[in-house]
């Protein structure tokens, strides 16, 4: 019997073996009924959806992830996604010649997508690191990366932090500069499931799990992903062959105890 798995992720260039796999019927093989959807809004609003009950499984930040399950958070983490980390480019708007080094961001206004996402609390992790005070870091709420854009150009935000391979073709094309980087201290994604659905379908998991680090070991092995993901990502060649270099997925063990 199939089973319907409604699965979350960002649209970007990690998450490409999503796609691929269910094109190539991988999922549907293992009995699983794959509904995959782009969450622009990054990992808030995928908790946000876990939460709710209109996914089932998400492909998360780990930072975010974890914040959520510590605030009641209805989910668990049933494996890592991406084992290396990940390197946040720090961001601001191409006019605001004020701000040429991240120390220039003391005190100054941090475009996030939403509280407790990425963009939040590797903000916070950038203030200890750089030895700030981050009880007293001011936010601008701006929903995902066009929003980071708007608030950049227009001013109302001065800094802003996302995944520098992402962002790259704006610093490119002179929307945004970037003035530094921010490496996470973890393996950067994991996969989360509802603990209902955990529950009551953990072997339907395991099968979930076993296809897509089958996907992902696939991917890196071959040849052609750089520019695979140059094409569909809209990256430059070069740009696509320095992260594919970067980039691990997990390709075989989960965490979680019950699978």
């Amino acid at each position: 019997k199939m089973l319907k798995l409604r699965v979350g992720g960002v649209p970007e260039h990690f998450n490409a073996p999503w796609y691929i796999a269910k094109g190539k019927g991988a999922f549907a093989a293992a009995g699983i009924d794959l509904e995959y959807s782009d969450y622009p809004g990054g990992t808030g609003a995928m908790t946000k959806a876990l939460n709710d009950n209109t996914l089932d499984a998400a492909i998360l930040l780990t930072e975010g992830c974890v914040k959520d399950i510590a605030t009641g958070g209805s989910h668990k983490i049933v494996a890592v996604y991406v084992q290396s980390s990940l390197c946040w480019g720090v961001h601001t708007g191409a006019a605001q010649t004020e701000i040429q080094t991240t120390a220039d961001l003391d005190g100054k206004v941090w475009a996030v997508s939403r509280m407790t996402s990425g963009s939040h609390l590797m903000a916070v992790v950038l203030a200890k690191q750089q030895g700030w005070d981050y009880t007293q870091l001011k936010y601008e709420i701006v929903g995902d990366l066009k929003g980071a854009q708007e608030s950049l150009e227009g001013g109302k935000a001065n800094g802003f932090l996302w995944e520098k391979f992402t962002t790259k073709p704006l610093v490119d094309s002179g929307v945004f500069r970037r003035v530094g980087e921010v490496p996470t201290p973890w393996p950067c994604f994991v996969i989360a499931v509802r603990n209902d659905v955990l529950e009551k379908h953990s072997a339907k998991i395991k099968d979930l799990l076993s296809v897509i680090q089958a996907a992902c070991k696939e991917f890196k092995g071959d040849a052609n992903t750089p520019a695979y993901v140059a094409d569909k990502y809209g990256q430059k060649p070069e740009d696509a062959a320095e992260w594919f270099q970067t980039v691990e997925w997990n390709y075989g063990s989960p965490v979680d105890p019950l699978l």
